[in-house]
């Protein structure tokens, strides 16, 4: 990863809920405008990792992180970081589609709004997030219908959009197709691979064909440690790890 712009960066970092150690000194590079995908068995730590990037444990009473999280060189838990202006820069799309119980159009114009975009600007950057994400020609004449009346997959595209409209940096995605059908999925899929373009991408996975057809980097974890990272067709066609070689061929997890 020495040639690549580094856009996110995990420096010998350690996470514990209370006692419990989940993250174990972890050091990673995520390149700019690629995909990196975190694979592993359920409970190995991936989804922490990504979360602490978005600070989504700051509210958790026992939790403690030592190590450096970066964007750009930039200690993202230095005392003078405004979360809300972090969570604009690095986005998050959850697992389960979480679209608030407005319209479609409310759905992206209350982040636009929130965030001080001129009134005046908003209509076009909604039909520029629609249209990225895949979904402006399904939605385009009813914006104003609710958006829990959508199907699962549109409203994953939507909570995309609702990201990407606020033109952060950084993606963060905890599993997005999981919950989707194989149709949805692939239109989640082709979606990831053109967002690369703009943004720096990371997924977490259990699809280990998803990883393959959408990572550039793959990074494989276990029990809270980084086993093995590196390019996606070498993780999966020729791991050095004895453990990365078992579990992306299905042997266990």
């Amino acid at each position: 990863m020495t040639d690549e712009f580094i856009k996110l960066s995990a420096q010998s970092v350690n996470l514990w809920f209370g006692s419990k150690q989940v993250l174990k000194n972890i050091n990673i590079d995520f390149p700019q405008n690629q995909v990196t995908a975190l694979i592993g068995p359920s409970g190995c730590g991936k989804s922490t990792l990504l979360r602490s990037f978005n600070r989504m444990h700051d509210l958790l009473p026992d939790v403690k992180i030592e190590g450096k999280l970066m964007l750009d060189q930039q200690d993202l838990y230095e005392k003078n970081i405004s979360v809300t202006q972090l969570r604009r820069r690095v986005g998050m799309v959850f697992q389960k589609a979480n679209p608030f119980p407005k319209s479609i159009y409310e759905n992206i114009n209350y982040g636009l709004k929130i965030n001080d975009i001129p009134k005046g600007d908003r209509d076009q950057i909604i039909e520029k997030a629609l249209k990225e994400s895949y979904i402006w020609d399904e939605v385009k004449d009813e914006l104003q219908k609710p958006a829990t009346r959508l199907s699962g997959g549109q409203q994953q595209r939507l909570c995309i959009a609702r990201t990407v409209a606020l033109r952060p940096e950084v993606i963060l995605m905890d599993e997005p197709c999981s919950a989707l059908d194989p149709l949805s999925t692939l239109k989640i899929e082709e979606l990831i691979t053109k967002l690369k373009k703009d943004y720096t991408i990371i997924i977490v996975t259990h699809n280990m064909q998803q990883a393959q057809r959408v990572a550039d980097k793959t990074v494989f974890m276990y029990l809270g440690e980084v086993i093995e990272m590196g390019d996606t067709q070498e993780i999966f066609n020729n791991p050095t790890n004895e453990l990365t070689g078992n579990y992306v061929k299905g042997r266990f997890g």
